[in-house]
């Protein structure tokens, strides 16, 4: 009752069947909101009271009953009937006085009128709103609202000009709560701001506000967001998912809002349709494939986002009665028995349970039973340790183990449902050999058309017999039968022949045709088994008795040379398998003439592949020995075959930048001089090399192997392919047992190769050839080179143990040791060493400080010049022969060098060779290990031991070769106490390797990790 005498009911606002007062509480900043019902005696108030009703709903309704309040109510902006007059004035009959005068004698004060209200107007600016606050005095004056809302409680609102001078005081302004929200929410950004990071809350707050403006016109807001609406409809042979905008969106407002009618509401899922709708439509087809997909995952989730309508017929139906159960898919993968589970619906599958979502296969969608699944997901676990969805690979007897592990799940469970998926029958092999062709057949002895098994007439089930052979290797006793199901293996039979049915199905060709090389093979098959020999194999039985009865083959008339016994030997096996249409590896120590003996094989067109460095020769040996040939270098920028040269020189960089415009021509002769190029089967050059085509393949190198049989295998490959299987099948059947030391496999790869791999050593036909003979120089470290050394070791060590507990490579870290081998050299070659040019005092200018290897080397020469004796010098760094320059010529020893850089190589080589020439020659091992014959020096120096002995033999062999009349003494030097001793011993280690494919040796020692990390003691 006294609120309502003292007329703080204010704002009356006529809501269709409610009325809406605001009235004035002491001491508070907000007018409560109170909202009467007058037809159903209902009321609200946002006071938030625990009393209801609370004294602002009975303010309200005793001020609602007054006479002077059931007037209507006041235009927006103007005074209501039955409010205040402006301030300053006096009231109107009948109502009562202004704010702060008694209300009208003997009744309760009518409905007042506040004195300010608060207008918001929106303006569009641009794609963003602005958003401005208005106070709206009792006579429609109207003034930007400049300071925040929780600053005016309690204390009105001063004229703009008053804000910051004394000056009249307005009439008190009262926010709702509403207005005091979107004060929070503008902040200290008064005029013009609209918080567009929180516009849910804004419109949240401006949907309970009764006077908006948009653009200078009445508004209303809404706290509904309006999103987007999707359709599924029939299209084609599929259906089409739509998602379009709401029909009731007028107009896009600015960016996320939009107008239905006289109501702004915001946009949802705008990260699907774009802050203006410019995304939509949006339309997507699925296929008849794909409905499965659509029903089961796209619309569950697109209906979280948005209303969808689905108007299509095609759509499979839900409710499917099927149960769950485990699929088990049986399958060979890389040799083993590989096993898929999954958890499916139906029989055949109708879906499939992946991450704990089903999806559709065909059929309707099935009601998931997930108790059921979870029951199915234990046994699975618990009895067959498999999870849906992950593959399982099983080896050898673990196969066997599992599958009895099968046999108490339901045969549903197997995808194989057209019998037995592990048979008891066995299989029959049986060769077919028809002349040169080559086949071998498996079938099941319950498949024969004889009525057993499956029944009469009955085609019999078969497997692969490149499949039966994987298994057999791999140790698997089980192989699958292309018409499905698996078969065990013939163990007995495969242990008898499976290593060389491997060998044969491995080198036939795409015609099943075993080629020449695989021929003995093939025979000695055919006598086991009582079988006709091949045609064309008795011609190659000279091959077979040790080259006894190899036909005398004609020498070319044009030929000037006198050929040693060894070397006639030579070109009669070399013609032989020319004719023979095989392969030939000529390996014969360095400096026996392997040059000469393919020249004088060489019949028809010709194409040599050999280092840069070595073309001149084989145009010296060709002027000199073959003068009747003509011969053109296909090399430079300009080049170009010459169709009427009998033999194209070339080298294997220009193969293999030309491999296509080689490979295309017919060559009756292909030779690859240093053959060890291709030692890498996965290099270019290599795969270059195998792209040639030729009726002969000639492969020439005094190292055939140096680090790995891998090395021969490619030789081989590329002169007999086919002959040792593939690459892999070779590194299980040769490479790794030999290594292990596995008793008589050196031999039996031996015996294969020997035929076609023709190697005799100096020592064995050239008698007349001057001893060589090796020694190690020592020398012991300075004190200054000794620190740095064991600072490089510890460095390297760690770095090397690094590498290989991350799976680098045996080569890779081989690579990391070059600065330990560089520090046992000279200090100089270490980079930031402070050992490069000497310092003031300690060395004359522009010279390297001395190291201790490079001393005991100048000692050495010294002695070795004085008597009368040429020498050579190797070192793999050309910068450590750039330091042993200064010395030599400080020294007074002429010298001469030769490494990549030399022009004029045969110059250089003449020079030296003749009488007067310089005493010592300074060579980079690569540059001149190959194709020189320097026989006018007796001694070689190696400066830095390689890992490869073979390497540093051809270097050695540079002067002991043929021409060379007195003893070879091959000089090591070596630092004591340092890496470079225990390489001495990797050499030993490297050369059983090749001796376990060429020589007597039986076992080749592996290079491993632990070797690795014994170098750096």
């Amino acid at each position: 009752m006294k609120l309502a005498r003292e007329g703080a009911a204010f704002g009356r606002e006529d809501r269709g069947d409610a009325v809406v007062v605001r009235v004035k509480a002491a001491g508070q900043p907000v007018a409560p909101t109170v909202t009467l019902y007058p037809a159903d005696a209902e009321w609200t108030c946002d006071c938030g009271g625990k009393v209801d009703p609370c004294a602002h709903a009975v303010a309200a309704a005793i001020a609602l009953s007054q006479p002077a309040a059931q007037g209507q109510p006041a235009a927006q902006g103007q005074p209501a009937q039955g409010q205040p007059a402006a301030q300053g004035q006096p009231a109107a009959q009948g109502q009562p006085a202004a704010q702060g005068q008694p209300a009208a004698r003997g009744g309760a004060a009518a409905m007042a009128a506040p004195a300010a209200r608060l207008r918001y107007r929106l303006r569009r600016k641009g794609l963003v709103l602005a958003l401005e606050r208005m106070v709206v005095h009792a006579s429609g004056a109207e003034e930007p609202l400049r300071i925040s809302l929780a600053s005016l409680a309690g204390r009105g609102v001063r004229a703009p000009a008053g804000a910051e001078r004394p000056g009249p005081r307005l009439p008190e302004l009262y926010p709702t709560h509403e207005d005091l929200a979107i004060d929070r929410l503008v902040g200290t950004k008064q005029h013009g701001y609209f918080p567009s990071d929180r516009q849910p809350e804004l419109f949240a707050a401006l949907a309970g506000v009764a006077d908006v403006e948009l653009d200078g016109a009445p508004i209303r807001v809404s706290s509904e967001a309006i999103g987007p609406r999707a359709a599924v409809r029939d299209q084609d042979d599929g259906v089409a998912l739509v998602v379009e905008r709401d029909p009731r969106v007028d107009e896009v407002i600015a960016s996320g809002v939009v107008r239905c009618g006289g109501t702004l509401h915001l946009l949802r899922e705008t990260d699907l349709t774009g802050p203006k709708l410019e995304r939509l439509p949006l339309r997507r087809i699925f296929s008849r494939g794909d409905l499965g997909k659509l029903v089961t995952q796209v619309l569950p989730e697109l209906t979280k986002r948005v209303p969808v309508t689905v108007q299509s017929q095609r759509l499979p139906r839900a409710g499917g009665a099927s149960k769950p159960r485990i699929l088990l898919e049986l399958s060979q993968k890389d040799h083993t028995l590989s096993v898929v589970p999954s958890l499916v619906y139906g029989d055949p599958p109708e879906a499939r349970i992946e991450g704990g979502r089903l999806v559709h296969l065909s059929g309707p969608v099935p009601v998931r039973d997930e108790a059921a699944e979870r029951e199915l997901l234990i046994r699975l676990r618990d009895e067959l340790h498999l999870i849906p969805g992950r593959r399982v690979d099983f080896d050898g007897a673990e196969a066997i183990r599992f599958a009895s592990r099968l046999e108490a799940w339901d045969a549903r469970a197997f995808a194989d449902a057209r019998g037995e998926l592990f048979g008891k029958a066995e299989l029959v092999p049986r060769f077919v050999i028809d002349d040169r062709a080559f086949d071998v057949e498996f079938e099941l002895s319950s498949g024969r058309e004889d009525g057993a098994g499956e029944g009469a007439g009955a085609p019999p089930k078969r497997a692969d017999a490149a499949a039966v052979i994987r298994a057999w290797q791999d140790g698997l006793p089980l192989v699958p039968l292309l018409g499905g199901g698996w078969a065990p293996l013939p163990a007995a039979w495969l242990e008898r022949y499976g290593a060389r049915v491997a060998d044969l199905l491995a080198a036939r060709r795409d015609d099943k045709e075993v080629p020449p090389a695989a021929l003995p093979a093939l025979a000695a098959l055919c006598d086991e088994i009582e079988y006709p020999r091949p045609s064309g194999f008795d011609k190659l039985m000279p091959l077979l008795d040790g080259f006894a009865s190899l036909p005398e083959a004609p020498l070319p008339a044009d030929l000037t040379a006198t050929l040693r016994p060894y070397q006639r030997r030579g070109v009669d096996w070399l013609s032989f398998l020319r004719d023979a249409g095989l392969g030939a590896v000529l390996a014969d120590d360095m400096g026996l003439g392997k040059t000469l003996q393919t020249l004088c094989a060489m019949r028809g067109r010709t194409l040599v592949v050999c280092p840069r460095s070595v073309v001149h020769n084989w145009a010296d040996e060709i002027r000199r020995f073959r003068p009747g040939l003509r011969f053109a270098v296909y090399h430079g920028a300009r080049r170009a075959l010459d169709p009427a040269a009998d033999v194209t020189l070339t080298t294997y960089a220009v193969l293999r930048n030309d491999v296509d415009l080689l490979a295309a021509q017919a060559w009756d002769i292909v030779v690859l001089d240093e053959a060890q190029a291709i030692k890498n089967p996965d290099s270019q050059a290599a795969r270059a090399a195998f792209a040639l085509r030729a009726e002969l393949r000639v492969a020439l190198s005094g190292t055939p192997v140096e680090n790995r049989l891998d090395e021969l295998w490619s030789l081989l490959h590329f002169t007999n392919r086919g002959l040792l299987g593939g690459r892999s099948a070779f590194q299980e059947r040769y490479g790794r047992p030999i290594a292990e030391g596995a008793a008589g496999v050196a031999a039996e790869l031996r015996q294969k190769i020997r035929p076609f791999v023709l190697r005799r050593l100096k020592r064995e036909v050239a008698p007349e050839l001057p001893p060589r003979s090796e020694m190690v120089l020592y020398c012991e470290l300075e004190e200054a080179e000794r620190e740095l050394y064991e600072a490089v070791r510890a460095t390297t060590r760690k770095d090397v143990v690094e590498r290989l507990a991350q799976g680098a490579s045996v080569m890779a870290a081989l690579e990391a040791l070059l600065r330990l081998r560089q520090a046992a050299c000279h200090p100089a070659l270490i980079p930031g060493s402070g050992a490069g040019p000497a310092e003031a005092g300690a060395a004359p200018a522009g010279r390297a400080a001395p190291s201790s290897k490079v001393m005991r080397l100048l000692a050495a020469l010294e002695e070795c010049v004085a008597d009368g004796h040429k020498a050579l010098v190797f070192s793999q760094w050309t910068s450590l022969l750039d330091l042993v320059e200064p010395h030599l010529t400080e020294a007074g020893i002429p010298w001469s060098r030769l490494d990549g850089a030399t022009r004029d190589r045969a110059g250089v080589v003449n020079a030296f060779q003749s009488p007067g020439g310089p005493p010592v020659m300074l060579i980079s091992l690569k540059a001149g290990g190959t194709g020189l014959n320097l026989t006018a020096a007796d001694h070689v120096f190696l400066l830095d031991p390689w890992w490869n002995p073979a390497v540093e033999d051809q270097a050695a062999d540079r002067a002991h070769r043929i021409g060379q009349h007195r003893p070879v003494l091959v000089h090591r030097l070596v630092a004591k106490d340092t890496v470079e001793e225990g390489i001495l011993a990797l050499q030993e280690r490297k050369r059983a390797i090749a001796g376990a494919a060429l020589g007597e040796a039986d076992r080749a020692v592996a290079l491993t990790r632990e070797d690795l990390l014994a170098l750096l003691g």
